[in-house]
C-alpha cells in the first residue's frame, strides 16, 4: 500500500474563490515604473506590494507573470509609485484603460516617477523570486517621498477611499517588535 502526501489529499482550490479570499485583504494602489530597454518610460498597475525591511530597506512588489513590466524589472531600478486618492484614472490607465490624458511623469535620466502620488518610493534591483504565475520582486529603496494625501485603496475588486478610524487610536509600535523588548534577554519561551 502507498502513502499519500496530504497534497494528494487535500480537494482542488477553485481559483474565483481563491481570488475572492484574497480580494478581501484591504490594500493599497501602485503603480511599478520602470524604463524599456530603449528608455522609454513604462508602468503597471500593481496591488501586490509589501514593506519587507527596514534594514536593510526593502519593498516587495508581485507582477503577473509575462507582464512587461516584470520583463524589465530584471537588474533595472524601478519605483513604486502609492496611488493618492485622486489618481484612480492614472490607476486604471496603467490596468489597460487608457486616459485621454497622458499621466503626469517626472521623468528625469533616472527611474520615471508619476506625479501626485501618496508615496514614491524607488528601488535598485535586491533579489527576484518565482511565485507562480506571478514574479516577487524586491529592491533595496534607494530614494522616497511621502505627500499628507490619502492614498487610493482596492478592495473585493473594487476602489475606495479612506474612511474613519475605527476601534480608537494607533499604537506607537509593534508589541512584539524587539525594539519595545518584548523578546529583549529571553532565552526559552515558555507558557504560564
Amino acid at each position: 500500500m502507498s502513502e499519500t502526501t496530504a497534497a494528494e489529499q487535500a480537494p482542488a482550490i477553485d481559483s474565483r474563490r481563491l481570488r475572492t479570499a484574497f480580494g478581501k485583504f484591504a490594500t493599497g494602489v501602485t503603480v511599478v515604473t520602470c524604463r524599456t530597454p530603449d528608455g522609454t518610460p513604462h508602468g503597471a498597475t500593481v496591488n501586490a506590494f509589501t514593506a519587507v525591511s527596514l534594514d536593510p530597506p526593502l519593498a516587495q512588489v508581485t507582477l503577473i507573470r509575462g507582464n512587461k513590466a516584470s520583463q524589465y524589472l530584471e537588474d533595472a531600478p524601478f519605483a513604486i509609485n502609492i496611488m493618492a486618492a485622486d489618481q484612480l484614472r492614472t490607476c486604471l490607465h496603467f490596468a489597460g484603460k487608457p486616459m485621454k490624458d497622458a499621466p503626469r511623469w517626472r521623468s528625469e535620466e533616472g527611474v520615471p516617477v508619476l506625479e501626485g502620488n501618496a508615496a514614491t518610493i524607488e528601488c535598485k534591483p535586491w533579489k527576484i523570486y518565482d511565485g507562480g504565475d506571478h514574479l516577487i520582486v524586491i529592491g533595496e529603496v534607494t530614494a522616497l517621498e511621502v505627500d499628507d494625501v490619502d492614498p487610493l485603496l482596492f478592495v473585493s475588486g473594487k476602489f475606495r477611499e479612506v474612511g474613519g478610524f475605527s476601534g480608537g487610536s494607533p499604537w506607537e509600535g509593534c508589541g512584539d517588535s524587539l525594539a519595545t523588548g518584548w523578546f529583549e534577554g529571553s532565552t526559552s519561551f515558555r507558557s504560564f
